[in-house]
């Protein structure tokens, strides 16, 4: 087959210039790699509770193979805002204010292009997720970044905040914890946060997917905040704290109207999502708590030993509040973030993601996931460690 001779300059021309996946790109390296130790892929590695996948199995066998409304089951949108509810603290109506999305990342796309309109300013955070930004480009809108870094161990500097509020800006994006480092907000951050966008009349996008994989007290959301309900969208899904990321549901609660126009758009594009993936998720919420808990105390587990590990073999690396992600530094190596990932994976053949890819003051440092066993965690320090003194000779 002759290569394509498609002119590049047919493609629009905002698509053009978003960069690819930071993380996919790196990633195709290793495909076809043996004995990798991967920590790059951000997924548990937990098989989903077994109940959650014998209700699947019992949806399809028997013969729930049709659509659903377009916003989901409603059986499904009423154990959603019954666990929003007890679990972070604002009501939502089901029939009108939830709606069921494929994966977390399409309900932002459906925000983004419900509410952005050409110009308009969002205001988000880095290092972060790689869609944000890309997102944000999609729908014709201002990415304003915010840097975060390790002297606030990338906790949201809210003076800086602040001050890149302008007449234009109409949504802050949130994620905490955060991926890439794990990075939470305290009580007084959301409490001055609510003020500012109170005061600004900005609508707040609140990414809730690692939540549930906090070390640290567990706060409120910035929904439940006098005068934030009816500007905020709450963003969620399974994927994360259920182990259920080849589901792909996720969810999006808010104002009616928010969520009506975002069904608008759900409805032309992906219609609804896969009927068998709902029932799971129904029985996630029912009783996915104890796996849950299970799983989030192995990360902890794993979090601990892998800070040690790394400060013991001399990158510096903050022990984070929630996710299950380390954002150490590489910075005393004298190697740019995408070196120091590429040359490990050839030399030591160990998985992990430059910090570049969540950002460009992600310079200095990579992204590792801890969702592995122990076993692996371990065999991937001895090899970082022997990579790190091989660089020293």
């Amino acid at each position: 087959m002759k290569d394509s001779k498609f002119p590049h300059n047919k493609i629009a021309e905002h698509i053009q210039k978003i960069p690819k996946s930071g993380i996919r790109e790196f990633f195709e390296l290793v495909i076809g790699c043996d004995d990798v130790i991967s920590l790059g892929v951000g997924e548990p590695d937990f098989v989903t509770p077994w109940t959650i996948r014998e209700s699947a199995i019992y949806s399809l066998e028997s013969g729930h193979t049709s659509y659903t409304s377009n916003q989901g089951l409603l059986s499904l949108r009423r154990a959603i805002c019954n666990y929003v509810n007890n679990s972070f603290g604002v009501a939502y109506v089901p029939e009108t204010e939830c709606l069921v999305t494929v994966g977390v990342s399409e309900a932002l796309d459906l925000a983004m292009r419900a509410l952005v309109n050409p110009g308009d300013e969002v205001i988000y955070s880095e290092p972060c997720y790689v869609s944000y930004g890309a997102e944000i480009q999609m729908v014709h809108g201002v990415p304003v970044v915010i840097e975060n870094t390790a002297e606030t161990e990338f906790s949201l500097d809210i003076e800086r905040l602040k001050a890149e509020i302008t007449s234009k800006t109409k949504i802050l994006m949130l994620n905490f914890p955060c991926n890439p480092t794990g990075a939470t907000l305290d009580l007084e951050q959301l409490e001055e946060i609510s003020r500012i966008a109170v005061e600004h009349d900005l609508i707040v996008f609140t990414d809730e997917i690692y939540s549930e994989l906090s070390y640290v007290k567990r706060l409120p959301t910035v929904a439940s905040f006098p005068g934030m309900r009816e500007r905020t969208v709450f963003l969620h899904g399974f994927s994360k704290a259920f182990a259920m990321t080849r589901f792909r549901i996720g969810y999006a609660c808010g104002p009616a109207e928010i969520i009506a126009a975002m069904n608008k758009i759900h409805q032309y594009t992906i219609l609804c999502a896969p009927i068998m993936a709902q029932e799971a998720a129904e029985e996630a919420l029912k009783n996915g708590a104890e796996p849950m808990e299970k799983m989030r105390r192995e990360y902890q587990q794993r979090r601990n030993f892998m800070v040690d590990g790394f400060n013991k073999i001399g990158l510096k690396c903050i022990k984070p509040k929630g996710a299950f992600y380390l954002f150490p530094s590489i910075k005393n190596t004298g190697l740019s973030s995408r070196d120091f990932a590429k040359r490990l994976l050839e030399e030591q053949k160990v998985a992990v993601v430059p910090g570049t890819a969540f950002g460009k003051c992600g310079e200095g440092y990579i992204r590792c996931c801890y969702a592995a066993s122990f076993e692996e965690l371990a065999e991937a320090l001895k090899r970082i460690e022997l990579f790190v003194e091989n660089l020293k000779k």
